[in-house]
């Protein structure tokens, strides 16, 4: 039988229990909101209100081409970038590297490798592969990762003239203007005949073209990441690239094997905008990942106030001796 003083103190310690649990409850109420709210946004997005999350890129996505009222040229005819999201390269692949070694494309992919960057160009390019090259080396040092260790990059030329002497003086003219002479382990920069070149620009959908009055090529600018096993992940079009659209897109290419605790935050909260072709804000993956943070936040403080209410109830009650078990049911 507890005395009177000690069962005197048991009223503060029930406030503070109810005060907690009344804390708790308003916690809880208010995740559940925000789980119940999530599945909604979708149908906001539609009305313009919010962006939608994307799909799982389990399926590759059907070719997409550019909406234009009046015909392309003919020398442009068939120079389209046609995604093929999640669509695996011929790793059997065989290319000749910067050195004259012959190289399987398969080389640079496979089990405990990097996200690749694949740039699709040729070396004797008068124009847009520099300015495509030149936005790959501004990137690569706006991001603070290193080729190599991180990601690796594959340059190819589309050029089946084009032969490994003149890819070896890219990558010095590359690896100086980038300034990180470790770079060069994981940027590589190679040639093949016309066959090879073809079967690896058609499992990514990159269409070119030789324009005989050009005396050039013509395509597209683009940049490939692609999966550690080889697969298409996410394609960045343009000569000058987002380093955080690049960084949560390499991120998103590793399945999370590269990057900070911070970039797998963002990539929770941000999903990639194929028409704005740049990662945004999701209002429904927010919502889900601030459900969750407040219910682990709720977990958290329950158990720290049950801790406590257990040490203040044994300060209260020193010489209380510990509750006798029950005594055995007769049978």
């Amino acid at each position: 039988m507890c005395s009177y003083s000690q069962r005197k103190s048991s009223p503060g310690i029930a406030a503070t229990t109810i005060a907690a649990t009344r804390f708790a409850a308003t916690c809880i109420a208010a995740a559940v909101a925000l789980l119940l709210c999530a599945p909604v946004m979708p149908a906001l997005a539609q009305n313009g209100v919010v962006a939608p999350a994307p799909g799982a890129l389990k399926q590759d996505v059907a070719p997409t081409e550019f909406n234009r009222t009046e015909k392309l040229p003919a020398a442009l005819d068939g120079v389209v970038v046609k995604e093929k999201v999640n669509h695996p390269l011929p790793m059997d692949v065989t290319l000749v590297d910067e050195r004259g070694e012959t190289v399987k494309l398969g080389q640079y992919f496979g089990s405990g490798k990097k996200p690749v960057v694949l740039n699709l160009g040729y070396y004797g390019c008068p124009m847009l592969c520099g300015l495509v090259t030149n936005g790959l080396v501004d990137l690569v040092k706006q991001i603070g990762w290193t080729p190599g260790d991180e990601f690796e990059i594959v340059t190819l030329s589309i050029d089946p003239a084009e032969k490994f002497p003149l890819a070896m003086a890219k990558k010095r003219s590359v690896i100086d203007a980038l300034d990180q002479p470790a770079a060069a382990a994981g940027w590589h920069f190679l040639t093949g005949d016309e066959k090879s070149i073809q079967r690896v620009a058609d499992a990514v959908g990159f269409g070119f073209k030789w324009d005989p009055a050009q005396q050039q090529y013509a395509h597209q600018a683009v940049l490939i990441l692609l999966t550690p096993d080889g697969r298409v992940s996410r394609y960045l079009y343009g000569i000058r690239f987002g380093p955080k659209t690049a960084r949560l897109s390499l991120v998103e290419a590793s399945n999370g094997k590269v990057g900070s605790s911070l970039d797998q935050v963002m990539l929770l909260c941000f999903h990639f905008d194929p028409n704005a072709g740049s990662y945004s804000l999701s209002a429904m993956r927010l919502m889900r990942f601030a459900g969750i943070v407040t219910v682990l936040c709720v977990a958290g403080t329950i158990g720290m106030l049950l801790r406590r209410e257990s040490k203040n109830r044994k300060l209260s009650n020193p010489n209380q001796p510990p509750t006798p078990p029950l005594p055995p049911q007769p049978a």
